[in-house]
This record gives C-alpha cells, sequence and structure tokens, in this order.
C-alpha cells in the first residue's frame, strides 16, 4: 500500500518542521499542536500481540474556551508477531504448513477534545478523547507470499497527558500521554479471525 512507504518520509518532515517551530505565546495562543512517537500494546485477543514503537500521532486543536479545546487527530501503528511453524485447516478443505509473521496496522483519524487544567504554568495536565474512523490491515507473510486483508471501524480513545513548557513564554514544549484505544474492526485471514481492535499506549513528543 503506497501510503506505507510515504508515511516515514512524511513523519521526518512533519516532525521536523515542528522542532524547528520557535514560536512565541503570542502566535496562534488559543491553538495547540502535538507530534508524539507512540508505544501500544495489544490488549486481549489480537492477530498480533506483541508490543510495538511502530507508530506515530499528529494532532492540533483550538481552544474553544479557557479550558476546552477541540481538533483533529491522524496516527499509525505497527504490531508484528513471530508465529512458529504450525498446519492451518483452511476454509475450502485444504492445509498449510507454514512459519508465519502476523503484522497489524492500524490507521485512525478524526475528531479529538480535551480539557486542560493550568494552561499558562510550565506543567500543563489536561483528559482528553480522540473520536472517528480507523483503516486496519491484517496481514500474514509466509515463505514470499502475503495473505492479508483490508478493514475498516469506529475508533474510541480516552487519554490523560501532559504539555511541559521549559520556558511558558516560548510555545515549544514536550508531550507526555497514556491512552487506551478502542476500534470495531474485524476481518479473517487464514484461520485466523479478530474481533476488535483494543491497545493500550504510551505516547511521547512535542507540544507547540
Amino acid at each position: 500500500m503506497k501510503i506505507k512507504k510515504y508515511i516515514g518520509l512524511a513523519t521526518l518532515c512533519i516532525a521536523s518542521l515542528c522542532i524547528g517551530q520557535r514560536a512565541s505565546a503570542q502566535f496562534l495562543p488559543n491553538s495547540y499542536f502535538n507530534v508524539d512517537w507512540q508505544m501500544n500494546v495489544p490488549l486481549g485477543k489480537s492477530f498480533a500481540d506483541k508490543a510495538s514503537g511502530w507508530g506515530m500521532n499528529f494532532e492540533g486543536g483550538y481552544y474553544v474556551s479557557p479550558a476546552i479545546a477541540l481538533g483533529a487527530f491522524i496516527s499509525y501503528q505497527t504490531n508484528l508477531e513471530n508465529i512458529p511453524r504450525q498446519t492451518l485447516t483452511l476454509s475450502n478443505g485444504s492445509a498449510l504448513t507454514t512459519k508465519q509473521k502476523h503484522a497489524v496496522f492500524q490507521l485512525p483519524f478524526g475528531v479529538t477534545g480535551r480539557y486542560s487544567w493550568l494552561r499558562h504554568s510550565v506543567f500543563q495536565p489536561y483528559a482528553g478523547l480522540k473520536l472517528g474512523a480507523q483503516y486496519a490491515e491484517l496481514s500474514s507473510y509466509y515463505y514470499i507470499v502475503k495473505h492479508y486483508t483490508d478493514t475498516w471501524g469506529f475508533f474510541l480513545s480516552p487519554e490523560v497527558g501532559v504539555s511541559i513548557f521549559p520556558r511558558p513564554d516560548y510555545r515549544l514544549g514536550f508531550h507526555v500521554a497514556l491512552y487506551y484505544s478502542y476500534a470495531t474492526n474485524n476481518g479473517r485471514v487464514l484461520s485466523y479471525s479478530i474481533d476488535n481492535l483494543n491497545n493500550f499506549g504510551i505516547r511521547v513528543g512535542v507540544s507547540f
């Protein structure tokens, strides 16, 4: 899928622009932007259940009141798992004996809201909620073959975090957050089936 080929380059470009921004507090004073690296751990039954740091999150918003902000987000995450050699009974009555590598690629996007405290201090904690859609690709790699399915689902993700601005007069700081995500994606690959995707994770990045 082409989006996977170019998403790394886009990530580097956006992160470079964000880190290079030394905007003062007078620049868009009622807005915020975060660019984060994220690590997640799949929960429950999962097609690929290993924790992974192959993820990024991008979001921005505008404060419609002193404490409440609304905005948009997009993120991505890939989780992998090595499956030892085994024999699978397929739906057409045939069998397949092979080692596999499972991969789950998730791409949620949509709207986000947050409630913040102490907005003009060094430490600015908040609680937030993301809502939207999620594209997911479930893939099994064996030998030189890739077997996969594409799915779409509803996405929901509450989170708590803090933005840290060492110099409150400059809009460049650090961001840390803990999140849980739930998506209604479901699909089937070979003899495996998945119903819903659940994750817990952490985000670390820059805030401005």
